[in-house]
């Protein structure tokens, strides 16, 4: 019968267990296996102490020189404490469950020994490669400083005289210090437009006067009235938000917002007949980062009066036609395979040089490299913005090549955000601006006249 064994039941549970010094017990919770709830045992209650000291005792971790945690045991002669929980392979298997055999657990312990191993090489070989980093950044700055001196103390104080020395041109080429870069700029742009600061006081009053008087509308860039092209103004506040969105300082409400707004407006105003044209923003941006105010609009105002930034942002097209035109002859003698590659696949030059020739590569490539192409186009001029376009598709010929029109397109209208500099430079310094014993200006020339004459011949065939 069930009812004795049930009665016996009910009796152990009701009534508690005396142990040895008379004091009741408090009724046990059930255990737990992996699965479930495993039943009570039948016994007296053990100190919590004493099984600790059992269960170290049987391991063989009990001693005076060994720690008390059974996990601080097992990685006692191990150097290395791990942040995951690679190392539970080495612990004990739960009371109710079978051992683990000697094979397995001196298995486990090699493979967490060589996990360990693995970790500690990988540490060691991050923290190398940031020892390189940090002395690789200070070998940097001490050189951006030493030549910073060499700026300040000897070339610009004897800026006439020093310019077009063959030292001054080495340093200029290896990237002028971001301390001096905008005295630098705004001397080797020069001011052939005699911009003073009351004429960007007046100029900026002006755009001011507009903008309270200008009537907000939705349609403001579809009904721009070409003859009127300082009501561009409104078209400023529309491209401004799309100016290096990822500095998150041009845009509204940032520190340069206003500082921004203020050198288009003006611009607007002192050239009318330009007005805003879509990619200003990112050369005036450029500029504010390294001049104050009124230096970088006379900056801004005097490279965009320069021959190959009027031509397209005047929108000439039989202009634009010539430069891209002269570009290919350099193109074809420097770089004969990718060019064939282009012309089989019908990838003209204003694909993609329009946008880099409209921002001075300053959207296309990163701020700081697109600043050291500012270096070289201010020593240079016209001629390294083509340079620097061979140079970055002599930079990539060996992917250009595998691609097709859709892919090379795209491509080249947004290039990786990660281009080594000094990678850049030297594919930069390997293009040749020769042809045919005639350099940029002569060819170019030579095509302007072609031009005129009204031939229609390519650039090879115009310099045959």
């Amino acid at each position: 019968m069930a009812t004795p064994s049930l009665l016996l039941y009910i009796d152990r549970n009701l009534f508690a267990k005396k142990v040895k010094d008379g004091r009741p017990t408090e009724q046990k919770d059930p255990g737990w296996k992996l699965f479930g709830k495993v039943p009570l045992r039948d016994g007296p209650m053990k100190d919590p102490k004493k099984i600790q000291k059992e269960y170290e005792t049987k391991s063989g971790r009990a001693g005076p020189g060994n720690p008390t945690s059974p996990r601080q045991g097992v990685r006692k002669n191990l150097d290395f404490e791990p942040l995951s929980t690679t190392a539970l392979i080495l612990e004990d298997r739960p009371a109710n469950l079978p051992a683990k055999p000697a094979e397995e657990a001196q298995k486990h312990r090699q493979q967490y020994e060589e996990m360990v191993a693995q970790a500690k090489k990988r540490e060691l070989k991050e923290a190398q490669k940031r020892k390189k980093q940090l002395e690789d950044r200070c070998k940097l700055e001490e050189s951006i400083g030493t030549a910073a001196q060499i700026w300040n103390q000897e070339i610009l104080p004897n800026w006439s005289t020093m310019c077009t020395s063959r030292r001054v041109r080495d340093l200029w080429w290896q990237g002028i210090p971001p301390s001096v870069r905008g005295k630098v700029w705004s001397l080797a742009v020069g001011n052939d437009l005699n911009i003073t600061h009351e004429l960007y006081n007046i100029c900026l009053a002006r755009a001011k006067e507009k903008w309270r008087t200008a009537v907000p509308t939705a349609e403001t860039e579809d009904v721009l009235d070409s003859s009127d092209r300082e009501s561009s103004l409104e078209l400023i506040k529309l491209d401004i938000s799309r100016t290096f969105p990822q500095l998150c300082i041009f845009q509204k409400g940032g520190p340069y917002y206003d500082v921004l707004h203020s050198i288009l407006g003006a611009y607007t105003c002192y050239r009318p007949d330009v007005g805003y044209v879509q990619g200003m923003s990112f050369i005036a941006a450029v500029l504010i980062l390294n001049l104050d105010t009124a230096d970088a609009f006379i900056a801004f105002a005097n490279l965009l009066n320069k021959p190959c930034q009027m031509a397209f942002f005047r929108v000439d097209h039989s202009l634009m036609l010539t430069y891209f035109a002269a570009f290919e002859v350099f193109f074809e003698e420097n770089l004969p395979k990718l060019f064939a590659h282009f012309k089989k696949n019908n990838l003209t030059p204003d694909i993609y040089l329009i946008d880099w020739i409209f921002t001075l590569y300053s959207k296309s490539l990163p701020l700081d490299l697109a600043c050291r192409v500012w270096d070289v186009f201010c020593r240079d001029g016209e001629e390294f913005l083509f340079r620097t376009a061979l140079g970055v598709l002599r930079l990539y010929q060996d992917v250009l090549t595998t691609m097709d029109f859709i892919h090379m397109a795209q491509f080249l209208t947004r290039l990786p955000d990660l281009i080594p500099p000094e990678q850049l430079f030297q594919h930069i310094a390997a293009v040749h601006m020769t042809s045919r014993n005639r350099k940029w200006a002569q060819v170019l020339q030579t095509l302007t006249e072609q031009k005129k004459s009204g031939a229609r011949l390519s650039g090879a065939e115009a310099l045959s």
